[in-house]
């Protein structure tokens, strides 16, 4: 079962039926970093969160090659640089600072000039060097909060943070072929525009700051839940009053991950009640949880297992909010 809302009808349904949202029980598996602004929203509605992080941000030493690629963008070998992530906003721009910083630095000859004083000047002097488009708002603040002269560049937003939106942006749009684009990314994460463009045969450059792997405690998070939620409610039914908890998923690697516990946790559990030989609560599956995805690729990784899930096109808190609605109505 599936379905897919736009935002505004997400909205319209997120008032209904309240009453039986207050036994809902939300698994938020953002990583940590990301999931505050979620949970605070989701537990105002009345909604039982859990955090089980699927995904910790690590950063990526820098090579040269990273190096190379941004000299490049400076020189202005790219028509455009999409930046996917706030982390990613956040790596390329101190790269982007200090790449600056030492050409100012090479400027200047007096010996006496302060580096503290040479670095305000490098971060003043910013320009970019072709179109910066953010996917999503908190990409975007980052760029526009930093310590820089709003007059010297501009960041763009697609009206929908997918890969549909950024595709009817005017300055993706008209790329063509033997044109460059640079992107600002963690290791695994989202291919945005990569399959279109490339058979239109713009060539693409990326820059992986980061990458995303699976908490340390992950499975002990889950397992601890797990645990303490069979024992209240026992073996989960589909009746009202015991809806299926509901997991958030924003990408395939959290999926991923999220998929290998579950199925870890339940193998562990049948072997330690065979060896015991009692009857037990059988342990929970995949398809025991329904699911909130975030975008085509991953809503069709959950619809290939035959998982009840719904698609939705941003991770706004009100728009997954209303999705969870929808779902448990």
């Amino acid at each position: 079962m599936s379905s897919t809302l736009n935002h505004a009808q997400l909205i319209a349904n997120s008032q209904s039926n309240n009453e039986s949202s207050l036994t809902q029980v939300v698994i938020n598996t953002r990583p940590v970093e990301r999931a505050a602004a979620l949970t605070d929203h989701l537990q105002a509605a009345g909604l039982t969160v859990v955090e089980i992080p699927m995904l910790t941000l690590q950063s990526r030493p820098t090579t040269e090659q990273d190096m190379t690629l941004m000299r490049q963008w400076l020189a202005g070998d790219y028509k455009a640089l999409v930046i996917v992530s706030p982390t990613a906003a956040a790596s390329g721009l101190a790269v982007w600072q200090a790449l600056e910083d030492e050409r100012q630095a090479q400027n200047h000859d007096d010996d006496d000039d302060d580096n503290n004083e040479r670095k305000d000047i490098a971060i003043n002097a910013l320009q970019a060097p072709s179109y910066l488009i953010a996917v999503g708002e908190a990409t975007a603040s980052v760029l526009n909060n930093a310590k820089i002269e709003a007059s010297n560049y501009q960041v763009l937003q697609p009206h929908i943070a997918n890969n549909e939106g950024m595709l009817a942006m005017p300055e993706i749009e008209r790329l063509q072929a033997g044109d460059k684009l640079l992107v600002w990314r963690g290791l695994g994460g989202r291919r945005l525009l990569v399959d279109t463009l490339l058979a239109r045969g713009v060539h693409i450059d990326s820059i992986a700051w980061y990458e995303r792997i699976m908490p340390a405690d992950a499975m002990a998070q889950y397992e601890q839940w797990l645990q303490g939620f069979v024992a209240r409610n026992g073996m989960q039914d589909t009746s009202a009053s015991q809806p299926k908890p509901i997991v958030v998923v924003s990408s395939g690697t959290a999926f991923e991950h999220w998929e290998s516990i579950v199925r870890a946790v339940a193998e562990k559990a049948l072997n330690q009640e065979t060896a015991r030989e009692t009857p037990a609560i059988l342990p929970y599956e995949l398809s025991d949880f329904s699911y909130v995805v975030l975008g085509e690729r991953l809503a069709n990784m959950v619809a290939e297992q035959q998982l009840s899930y719904w698609r939705v096109e941003d991770l706004a808190p009100e728009t997954i909010l209303a999705a969870i609605h929808a779902k448990a109505y």
